[in-house]
């Protein structure tokens, strides 16, 4: 009895070991990389801080008198910015907030729904003032910025404190960051200006390849080729310094997206993935993948299924949705006239009038975060409910309408297909929202000739396409406010704001004779004067095929688009627009180069059923 007790006792002892020995080993295994990552963080934190103090000097040093003072705050303000690169990826996901001191875009953010309102600090505003005529003119203001990102700077360590981490976290850090560098960097969101992205890219892939070292050292089968195409890319990047000149076609197809399909590989196999930020897909090969971002991270997103699909479709076109049985969805989106009708603003319900607005193309519509060109709408749900009602759109009756479906049934029957779980009445405004929803959801093809061409096929884009895409991504910032991948205004890397801006569209396209819009854009919705004129940002993806454009329909043809951003939209062509979100500044574009950015967004042309 003894003896069996012992032996009992010793076994206990034994599994406790071995227990607690695997639980050492995953605890262990779990933190490869953080002590690492922060102690790269420290270091590069110390010399950011460094940088900064000699910003601050530099601005101090600024001089009516001597323009070489304000070359010199130029340089240093660049200095200062690479060595925020290096902590960037680390800064943006464990302290969100505090790397918003640093590196903030230039315009007032108002937080929604509270209204509150942050205004612009960091690089972006002394960036800002250091390009004006007189930079020197602004030496407080920029002192009083300085001051702020110096004294933020020297507290960075004391974030510290207290922090817990695990190698999940580091590595979707660094994954982050190197969105960041595809949708951001390469094209001088942060940095118009300067025009120091592409070197900035190169400090934070840098960082990715430091961070990841103690991964590389794990024994993962794939980590020899992931370091080797960092270092492959690291070469790339600082033999292509220059801004305007940088091919992004090639950085992208050879370097960056393998880069990221590697990263994806790499972290699988080491079995620490981890979504906590981002509604960017990780198992997507790519950014730039069809199944990157998906239906399914928007608001009021019902799982898609061909049964809803295929009422959502028969919804789209039925008449008995608006109050005179005459009007559907289809009506103002042409299927056959990608999902547009071609005209300014669509006819009204009365057939007499028109509506306020230019209907934009459904194709892609759902993937941002407000409906309707001011976003009042969260949801397309919410939006389709909205416009079923509307007097001068479809003037519906949801009780009406309800009833009249109900007695259908082809309906009934379609309706039990696609909410086989539905209980009581499977009609109700919401399925039948949720319905058309979710068909609008799949309009996303993804197959145009731009994305055959990153899939390998290299006939699917003519030359001046690539040069356009090169210039859409640089020197004529299309692509820092119609990012990538959808090319809207949904915001990289975590993909989970949409970005309203005030352009300053006119009433006309005379350009010599501009007309000031009496639209206030979602000032509407909002009423604070930083949303007057704010518009969402649409897709370009089809645009060659949903002329007219902008919010009003007032341009006919890309071309012109292309110079109304290139003159620097309605405050550079003199109206008087102080709250105007795009630069007022000229582009400098050619008429060659126009047409490339024109001809490569024809290389976003769908092709549709």
């Amino acid at each position: 009895m003894f003896k069996n007790k012992v032996k009992l006792c010793i076994q206990l002892v034994l599994i406790t070991l071995v227990v607690c020995i695997v639980a050492g080993l995953k605890t262990e295994t779990n933190r490869i990389g953080v002590t690492h990552a922060v102690s790269y963080f420290k270091e590069s934190a110390s010399d950011f801080s460094l940088s900064t103090i000699e910003l601050k000097k530099a601005v101090e040093s600024l001089d009516h008198q001597d323009s070489s003072t304000v070359v010199k705050a130029k340089a240093a303000l660049k200095h200062s910015r690479l060595s925020y690169k290096r902590i960037e990826f680390f800064l943006n996901y464990f302290f969100e907030s505090d790397a918003f001191i640093y590196n903030k875009p230039a315009k007032v953010e108002v937080e929604e729904p509270y209204m509150e309102y942050q205004e612009p600090t960091g690089f972006q505003v002394i960036e800002a003032l250091l390009f004006d005529d007189d930079p020197a003119a602004h030496r407080s203001a920029l002192l009083d910025q300085v001051v702020l990102v110096s004294s933020s700077a020297a507290d960075l360590q004391a974030l510290l404190y207290g922090f817990e981490a695990n190698d999940n976290q580091i590595l979707e850090s660094a994954r982050l960051e190197l969105v960041r560098v595809i949708t951001l960097s390469i094209t001088g969101y942060d940095a118009p200006e300067l025009k120091s992205g592409i070197e900035e890219a190169h400090e934070s892939v840098y960082s990715i390849l430091q961070v990841l070292d103690p991964y590389f050292k794990a024994g993962s089968p794939s980590a020899s080729k992931l370091k080797s195409t960092l270092n492959k890319t690291l070469i790339y990047i600082a033999a292509h310094p220059d801004f305007d000149q940088f091919n992004r076609m090639e950085f992208l197809t050879d370097y960056a997206l393998p880069l990221q399909e590697q990263l994806r590989d790499f972290i699988s196999e080491l079995q620490l993935d981890l979504n906590e930020k981002s509604v960017f897909n990780y198992q997507a090969k790519n950014l730039f993948s069809a199944d990157a971002i998906l239906p399914a991270s928007f608001p009021e997103a019902s799982i898609a299924t061909p049964e809803k699909k295929a009422l959502g479709k028969k919804l789209f076109l039925e008449t008995a949705l608006s109050g005179n049985l005459k009007r559907s969805c289809a009506s103002c989106h042409h299927p056959d006239q990608y999902f547009t009708d071609g005209i300014k603003t669509s006819v009204a319900f009365d057939g007499l009038n028109h509506v306020e607005r230019n209907a934009p193309t459904l194709l892609y519509a759902g993937f941002q975060y407000g409906q309707f060109w001011d976003g009042r709408a969260k949801s397309l749900p919410e939006q389709i409910k909205a416009v079923i009602s509307n007097p001068l759109e479809m003037n519906g009756d949801h009780q009406v309408i309800i009833s009249s479906i109900r007695n259908r049934k082809d309906y009934i029957d379609a309706f039990q297909k696609a909410y086989p779980d539905a209980t009581a009445e499977v009609v109700n405004m919401d399925r039948l929202a949720s319905a058309l929803a979710v068909y609008v959801m799949g309009l996303a093809p993804r197959n145009s000739g731009f994305d055959r061409y990153l899939e390998g096929d290299k006939k699917a884009m003519t030359i001046e396409q690539v040069k356009g895409f090169n210039l859409f991504m640089g020197k004529a910032q299309c692509g820092s406010c119609h990012f990538a991948p959808l090319f809207n205004g949904l915001i990289p890397p975590v993909y989970q704001l949409t970005e309203y801006e005030i352009l300053g569209t006119p009433m006309n396209d005379d350009f010599e004779h501009l007309e000031k819009d009496n639209d206030q854009g979602r000032y509407g919705y909002f009423p604070i004067r930083y949303y007057q004129g704010a518009f969402k940002t649409p897709t370009v993806r089809n645009v060659e095929m949903t002329a007219p454009y902008m919010h009003n329909g007032v341009f006919k043809d890309l071309e012109k688009v292309v110079q109304f951003y290139n003159l620097g939209g309605g405050a550079g062509l003199h109206l008087d627009l102080p709250q105007q979100t795009l630069a007022a500044k000229p582009l400098h574009l050619s008429d060659q180069e126009v047409h490339q950015i024109v001809v490569f967004m024809q290389s976003l042309t769908d092709k549709l059923d």
